[in-house]
């Protein structure tokens, strides 16, 4: 068996025709493979970033052009029964060519292609051709011959089977790639392969068992010998071993799948993150002829455990629960998009450095969004060993899709591919069917527009369940998101099954959450501008206004300047100039995040799961992003570091006055002193209560406040300070800041020399609020260790800044890189 990359000496054109400009017609420029055009044009020079200012909108003609993709390479040396060229991901209409010869197509970004080239090969060396049509002509073709369906953007991501924020999304960019974006390469093998790999992993009373299924493809028909002469179709082995145990099947003469199981006794459990360690197990399995030559060989890493989605009826509704080992998880989540539009940018280091960032704000759960990709290995491999649940949409978002021909059959392909693919992660705990298409067909004003068409419903309710029940009985499925359970229940029902809250972003202000008691929030989001480092880098416009032009290119959202705008007007003063308005936008983000996670958090165990509408972004943009298109940390990360902890003290309004709430999310109880106290901002006690809390593991206590702590003499001076032992502080605020009487921010700061960077210590003269800074100012690759920290008098913060080299003291501790509310 020999496998051979593909990998070097590509060449890419355009052809001739349509709106190729000047520069690039008739030009043929070095290709990376895996790779892509827009990636490939930059590195040659031939276009500008699209990341930068408005240049995505004169770039648009690249997805409306064809493009060739060139190389030549020599035979593998050796015998072999077959050769195949193996291709892991193609973006997305191909035509593939040997020495002129064509081998195979495809259509499908979101599955691989093996075609048998033996027959077109020849000695010495040989030409591989890769021609990608124009997806937008091809999805297109395809709409006005099955008719219009409706979907959020004026786009036809709908009938093209790839990543549909290509095409553009509310805070993403419009560049419709082209290109060979995964492994490709030729694999010369005989007799037989192990054409996939399906491990099954079980845990009861004690024992582990992997049920490893197994489809194996011979290299020739029954009764036709291999290139040794030996009879190709005849009996093989497969023998599979994990953790010192191993089992083996023989595939018979003529048979094309095996199982065998595997048992492991009292195996280490994998847990979720919080919840225990991750011991991960090699599964190794390997394919013999009866001769005893191993023919081929596969081997992942697998974990020991169970998990179930506990949708039980209540007293509230229904349930929507993930269990794994017995233990229901809160869900302390966030959404993930592709975290480039260009995903050869993707490297496992960048994977790896979000994935840390996820992790610091104390995330257990990432929901990979249905409008981008389904997932790479080192994605899955990382989350494994992290402990980093993933659910996994199939992909389909924000649309009607259509379930005739070539779809349907592209879509079952693609689905048994990926959950046979990703069925070895234990990080991976649940499918969805689609994002929002299923709500979107109940309130969007679908079904008139639909005429009868199809749209998808056949997709999530049929084949996707049909088909994780025959791969992947070990993991639930949940058709979409949002979803109640049932067809005759509102999609969107917060008593029932998953919801999405966007009313609070489109036209409500943020306390409005609190009249949500759900019981899993898959979306719900608010949106900030990113780092100014990173709109200093993308945008040239000078002076950056909030409506100046590249600011407004790097808003997608419609009417999101807007309700920006509305956010700031109901919470904040009036803003004085753009320093102040990027301060007081990114922080009204992250109030309106945490007082939301806090919200549903303090409703455990009814509610159990908050996933924010959105990690991370793909380029630079005002987004719903807790970390901005070039990876830095906006102040909602530090917000969700919080709001996520493992114990989490809040106070909350019930029933007409409030409630100190303590959430413990961890197996041992929480047994600390806790003290409420009203004070004014000049840091005079009002009145105080003690308490003893003893919560109990993975519960919550709730203890409701006396009048003489819930009703403020002055509102406008008073707030309420909760502490408890570590789990930090919490505070209630009787008025908005901008209807607060606080005192002008007065202080003193000092600057020191610290191992890697510098320390700055802020003592308080008066009271400060959301003390923040925002080194990137002075430096782009400047970072500190905290942030909004609200101070009484007399009290003192110390922030670490890391940067390259050392910052000016005074200009580190003025603004604007030092801000307060006030």
């Amino acid at each position: 068996m020999i496998r051979q990359s593909l990998h070097e000496g590509w060449l890419l054109r355009a052809v001739a025709g349509g709106q190729t400009p000047p520069q690039v017609a008739g030009r043929s420029v070095p290709a990376s493979v895996p790779g892509c055009v827009h990636t490939d044009l930059l590195a040659a020079g031939l276009i500008p970033d699209p990341y930068l200012d408005d240049n995505e909108t004169a770039l648009a003609w690249i997805g409306r052009t064809d493009w060739v993709y060139e190389t030549t390479f020599d035979v593998p040396t050796g015998d072999a029964d077959r050769v195949d060229l193996v291709c892991a991901g193609l973006d997305t209409v191909a035509t593939l060519a040997v020495n002129g010869v064509e081998v195979g197509r495809a259509e499908n970004m979101h599955r691989s292609y093996r075609f048998a080239v033996a027959d077109a090969l020849r000695p010495g060396a040989n030409t591989l051709t890769v021609r990608f049509d124009s997806p937008y002509r091809y999805a297109e073709a395809h709409r006005d011959r099955l008719g219009d369906r409706p979907n959020a953007y004026p786009e036809p991501f709908h009938f093209i089977r790839k990543t549909a924020c290509n095409f553009g999304w509310d805070w993403g960019p419009t560049v419709v790639t082209a290109g060979i974006w995964q492994d490709i390469g030729l694999h010369a093998w005989s007799t037989a392969r192990l054409a996939t790999v399906r491990p099954l992993v079980t845990v009861a009373d004690g024992v582990g068992r992997v049920e490893v299924v197994v489809e194996v493809e011979r290299a020739a028909t029954a009764g036709q010998a291999n290139a040794a002469g030996q009879a190709a179709d005849g009996p093989v082995t497969v023998r599979a071993t994990v953790a010192g145990s191993a089992a083996e099947a023989v595939v018979a003469a003529g048979e094309r799948t095996a199982a065998l199981t595997v048992e492991v006794r009292d195996p280490a459990l994998w847990w979720p993150r919080g919840y225990g360690d991750q011991p991960l197990h090699p599964l190794d399995v390997r394919l013999h002829a009866a001769d005893g030559r191993e023919l081929d060989a596969w081997s992942r890493r697998i974990g020991f455990r169970t998990v179930r989605l506990d949708t039980a009826p209540d007293a509230h509704g229904s349930a929507f629960t993930l269990v794994v080992n017995d233990v229901p998880v809160f869900a302390r989540g966030a959404n993930w998009i592709p975290d480039d539009a260009f995903p050869d940018r993707v490297t496992r280091a960048r994977l790896a450095h979000r994935f840390d960032q996820a992790v610091g704000a104390n995330i257990n759960l990432l929901r990979v969004w249905g409008g981008g990709r389904y997932e790479s290995e080192d994605f899955y491999e990382l989350a494994d060993s992290l402990g980093l649940l993933v659910q996994q949409d199939f992909l389909f978002a924000c649309a009607a899709y259509p379930e005739e021909e070539p779809f349907r059959s592209e879509v079952e392909a693609e689905a048994r591919e990926q959950v046979t693919r990703l069925a070895a992660h234990p990080s991976l705990v649940l499918w969805t069917g689609n994002n929002e298409n299923i709500w979107a067909w109940h309130d969007w004003g679908w079904q008139e527009r639909l005429a009868g068409r199809t749209w998808g419903r056949g997709y999530y309710l049929e084949l996707l369940p049909a088909i994780v029940a025959e791969l992947d009985p070990t993991r639930p499925y949940w058709p979409g998101s949002p979803w109640s359970g049932t067809e005759d229940v509102h999609p969107n029902d917060p008593a029932r099954g998953s919801m999405h809250i966007w009313d609070v972003w489109n036209t409500d202000d943020y306390p409005k959450y609190r009249e949500y008691r759900p019981r899993f929030v898959a979306e719900f989001g608010y949106q900030a501008p990113p780092a100014y480092a990173t709109l200093r880098r993308a945008i040239s416009d000078d002076p950056l206004a909030p409506d100046s032009p590249g600011m407004a290119h790097h808003q997608k959202a419609i009417d999101g300047d807007a309700k920006l705008r509305r956010g700031l007007d109901a919470h904040l003063p009036p803003p004085a100039d753009f320093a102040e308005w990027h301060y007081f936008t990114q922080l009204n983000q992250a109030r309106a995040i945490q007082l939301g996670v806090e919200h549903f958090r303090s409703h455990r165990p009814v509610c159990m799961g908050a996933i924010v509408w959105q990690l991370n972004d793909c380029w630079p943009v005002t987004s719903w992003a807790a970390v901005d298109g070039d990876g830095r940390r906006k102040p909602l990360w530090y917000a969700l570091r919080r709001a996520y902890a493992d114990r989490l003290l809040t106070v909350q309004p019930r029933d007409g006055g409030l409630a100190l709430v303590a959430v413990n999310e961890t197996g041992q109880p929480w047994r600390a002193p806790a003290a409420v106290t009203r004070v004014t901002a000049a840091g005079e006690p009002r009145a105080k209560s003690a308490y003893d809390l003893d919560v109990p593991a993975y519960g919550k206590v709730e203890l409701a406040l006396p009048a003489d702590l819930a009703r403020p003499e002055e509102p406008r001076r008073e707030l309420l300070v909760a502490e408890a032992g570590d789990a930090g502080r919490a505070f209630w605020f009787f008025a908005e800041d901008r209807d607060a009487d606080w005192p002008a921010a007065e202080y003193d700061a000092t600057v020191e020399q610290v191992d890697g960077g510098q320390r700055v210590r802020v003592t308080a003269r008066t009271f400060l609020r959301d003390l923040t800074l925002f080194p990137d100012r002075l430096d782009p690759a400047a970072e500190v260790d905290e942030a909004l920290v609200t101070l009484l008098p007399g009290e003192s913060a110390t922030f670490t800044v890391r940067a390259p080299r050392p910052l000016p003291a005074a200009a580190l501790t003025a603004r604007p890189v030092l801000r307060t509310v006030n």
